[in-house]
């Protein structure tokens, strides 16, 4: 009876240790990403109505193509930086620097969507 007692007060910390892991995990990615739209949409009030939208979209299906991490996060930068979709070759590592224009070209068709309807 105490092996089963006890058995089932370890599965419940266990679930308890693991929740609060993952909102923590969680938070953390939602305080970068609010950091994220709060750098970017002042360089959006001028060129769209939404600014916000446009700067949440951009992260959210825009960089989210970028499979590198060190690319995702020049992109990130760029475009919190300027208001558009930018990377700096100082950005990225040598290695890394030529698949600048590819990656340009993957998230060309979802950046025009955020931009012109960040809604969808």
């Amino acid at each position: 009876m105490r092996f089963r007692l006890g058995a089932a007060a370890l599965a419940v910390l266990s679930c308890l240790f693991w929740s609060s892991v993952e909102a923590r995990t969680t938070t953390r990615l939602s305080d970068l990403r609010s950091e994220f739209v709060r750098q970017c949409a002042p360089h959006m009030l001028d060129r769209w109505a939404h600014p916000e939208a446009v700067c949440s979209c951009l992260h959210d299906h825009a960089a989210a193509m970028v499979e590198d991490a060190d690319l995702r996060e020049a992109l990130l930068r760029g475009i919190s930086e300027t208001g558009v979709p930018t990377i700096e070759t100082d950005w990225v590592p040598a290695p890394k620097q030529a698949e600048i224009g590819p990656t340009f070209t993957k998230i060309a068709k979802p950046a025009l969507q955020c931009m012109f309807d960040p809604a969808n």
